[in-house]
């Protein structure tokens, strides 16, 4: 091996156990901040946020370190890709030492730690999220992309689970209103936690891009359209949706009520504008009720989104989309003119919301 090689090979390796560094220190303290929450131990915590000035140092170490490197070694595409993930991985341990921090800090706010059914979840959780960032850095250090997949979809559970909590600290707000900081104090912690899962699976993304230099996927987002019985302005507007915007979301379609069949004149119109709509029959919004979390954004197309949900799912967005009422079916012959108006402004409205959720290059 030439001398240079060898230097780069010494230098690559050194980058690779500083960060390694890095993430041991991160895990041990995303451990003690949640043993100090879960036991009331403020002295614990009082060392954590002592702690994150280490963790703040041995971060800019590692990113002096692979900035360095670049500027000696001006390395190729294979080695270039490795110095940019490691520098991503290092902001990504950052911020859970940034989250360990807060954890601790609401720590030491609490009057008591938490207990019961709370104490249990966040607990969970934080095993989960735990479990999740060590084979994150297992993954990345053996560049083992098969570990690497399989720990994003451990790290998507923590995601669920805190979902699912979090009705469980509103029943505890209600029947504890006089001790409603410290549930806030919790709900904050367990977003922390959360968090940490979150920054696991981007840990694994850049361990698959270090391997293979894939990059990450486009989010595929849900959207529902909503109309009084599913027959005209949703139906149209699911069809539009899955014609033009097929790779960047995934588009359903309810009533307030299940209607008999598209409204008359509808399908030709869709047949000739070449929109799908054979496959496609009037669906109630009963029968989504269990995947409404789910959804990034329901539009109604008639009548206020409120009006056909009682709530609106935490990271849900609703949005009311005037398009016009559909046609007299007594008066077939202004059909064709009343669905082409409709057509447009879905269209439009459509357009202008998947530049906001995707950017200007969405088909």
């Amino acid at each position: 091996m030439a001398l240079y090689e060898k230097r780069l090979a010494k230098d690559l390796a050194r980058l690779g156990e500083e960060v390694a560094r890095l993430g041991e220190m991160v895990l041990e303290a995303q451990q003690n901040a949640v043993a100090a929450l879960l036991n009331g131990n403020t002295r614990l915590a009082n060392q954590i946020v002592l702690g994150d000035h280490p963790i703040n140092r041995k971060f800019e170490e590692v990113t002096q370190l692979a900035h360095a490197f670049m500027a000696l070694h001006l390395p190729s595409a294979g080695h270039l890709r490795e110095v940019s993930s490691v520098l991503r991985l290092a902001n990504e341990l950052e911020r859970i030492g940034d989250y360990a921090v807060t954890i601790a800090r609401e720590c030491i706010q609490l009057r008591d730690g938490p207990k019961g059914i709370l104490k249990n979840e966040l607990e969970m959780i934080a095993n989960h999220a735990h479990t999740s960032l060590q084979q994150a850095l297992k993954a990345y250090r053996e560049k083992n992309a098969k570990l690497a997949r399989s720990t994003m979809e451990m790290a998507s559970q923590v995601k669920r689970e805190r979902d699912m909590a979090f009705a469980d600290f509103v029943k505890e707000g209600d029947r504890q209103r006089a001790e409603i900081k410290d549930i806030l104090y919790l709900f904050v912690t367990m977003n922390m936690i959360k968090r940490v899962g979150d920054r696991a699976k981007n840990i694994c993304e850049q361990t698959l891009f270090a391997v293979s230099g894939k990059t990450k996927d486009f989010k595929v987002h849900r959207i529902l359209f909503l109309d009084e019985e599913n027959t005209c302005q949703s139906q149209l507007a699911e069809a539009i949706g899955r014609r033009a915007f097929t790779n960047r979301a995934i588009f359903e379609s309810a009533g307030r009520r299940r209607g008999a069949a598209l409204h008359r004149g509808l399908s030709q119109f869709m047949e000739e504008h070449g929109l799908d709509s054979g496959s496609h029959k009037p669906q109630s919004l009963e029968s989504h009720s269990t995947d409404l979390p789910r959804y990034s954004v329901i539009v109604s197309l008639q009548g206020p989104v409120d009006s056909y949900l009682d709530q609106q799912p935490f990271r849900t967005v609703f949005l009311d989309w005037d398009v016009g009422e559909p046609p007299i079916e007594k008066d077939p012959s202004r059909a064709s003119e009343v669905f082409a108006e409709m057509y447009r402004e879905i269209t439009v409205h459509l357009s202008d919301l998947m530049e906001i959720l995707s950017g200007e290059h969405t088909d």
